[in-house]
């Protein structure tokens, strides 16, 4: 961080970093996690999201650290809900960075510097935190949790195009504010696919993603994630956003050899698909055999298209943003700025 010399010398000021965390049914951790935030943060938001507990409240009462502003949400609008009125709040107060903790305490506060660095050093736009970086601590985590995590990943991959990443459900992040003031941040995910959304939606934007490697700690807190009740929400949202960023990517924003690879390879496989079950089933029903040029009719459409789909995934994999995209967005702001600024002195 620059010092006061630098700064008075006509240095860039530090940046101001801003922290959201929402909070619903945290009380019991929340003045811990405040505690342990570092020197480093400009301002704390604590965002009560119609919380049972009034954690609000009690970080009101309790804290007493000067940084700490209490937001609430006259009604529980889920975690994404709780993060974008964050979001809103720093932005309006012209922070820097935004970097989005939970309150339950399984995410360590003095990470923090390392979800910034990136973001400073010019190497990314977002970082997110991944928890299956270290091998040897995944005995820590819960089964369920790895292979959930794991299926979810690549689903997310394929839909939100962020090849480079894993653990993306992971809440540990760090978004730089012209980022964020670029996102539609009313039509992110209000609950728990938010994080998910947010990658979908950065992918759009072109915005450069990267791990960070992270402990969790896992307590006797309770979590409120149900995921029979959250898969099928969640196979909608993931279809729903493969459909647009493919559509937005390849077809709208530009039309390359990928664009006719995913489209020449999606008519070969369901035509062959659709022709192979069809005479198969009309084969079996009138009990004789299908006939072998039946077979290849409807088995070489398959192949080629497979091959076609796959070439088209890497070209997918290979395209993944490297250059963020914040530089372009602060020159692009800084005039609109200006002339915001010169304007009433003009009248």
């Amino acid at each position: 961080m620059p010092n006061r010399s630098q700064v008075d010398a006509g240095a860039a000021p530090p940046p101001k970093i801003a922290v959201i965390i929402p909070s619903y049914r945290v009380a019991g951790s929340i003045l811990d996690v405040l505690s342990r935030i570092g020197d480093e943060c400009w301002r704390i938001y604590v965002v009560d999201d119609a919380c049972p507990e009034k954690s609000g409240d009690l970080v009101e009462a309790e804290c007493r650290d000067p940084r700490v502003r209490v937001l609430r949400n006259e009604q529980n609008l889920g975690v994404g809900g709780a993060v974008v009125r964050g979001y809103d709040a720093a932005l309006e107060d012209e922070a820097t960075i935004l970097v989005k903790i939970d309150g339950d305490g399984q995410m360590a506060p003095e990470l923090l510097p390392n979800f910034v660095r990136p973001i400073l050093d010019g190497e990314a736009d977002y970082t997110k935190g991944n928890r299956f970086h270290d091998l040897n601590r995944l005995n820590q985590m819960p089964l369920a949790r790895v292979v959930g995590n794991a299926a979810l990943t690549f689903m997310t991959k394929l839909s939100a195009g962020c090849w480079d990443i894993f653990d993306p459900t992971n809440g540990y992040t760090a978004l730089h504010a012209e980022v964020a003031r670029y996102l539609p941040r009313d039509l992110l995910s209000k609950r728990y696919f938010f994080e998910t959304d947010m990658l979908f939606r950065l992918n759009i934007a072109r915005a450069v993603v990267v791990d960070i490697p992270m402990n969790s700690k896992y307590g006797t807190e309770v979590s409120s994630l149900r995921i029979r009740r959250i898969l099928p929400e969640f196979l909608i949202n993931h279809t729903r956003n493969a459909s647009k960023r493919l559509l937005y990517n390849y077809f709208l924003r530009d039309f390359s050899l990928a664009s006719l690879e995913l489209a020449i390879g999606m008519l070969l496989l369901t035509f062959g698909t659709v022709y192979g079950v069809t005479h198969w089933v009309s084969s079996y029903l009138a009990g004789v055999t299908t006939p072998a040029g039946t077979v290849m009719l409807a088995a070489l459409p398959v192949v080629i298209g497979l091959q076609l789909l796959l070439a088209f995934v890497g070209f997918d994999i290979a395209s993944t943003p490297k250059r963020p995209v914040h530089p372009a967005l602060i020159a692009r702001r800084q005039p609109l700025a200006r002339a915001a600024a010169a304007a009433p002195h003009e009248r």
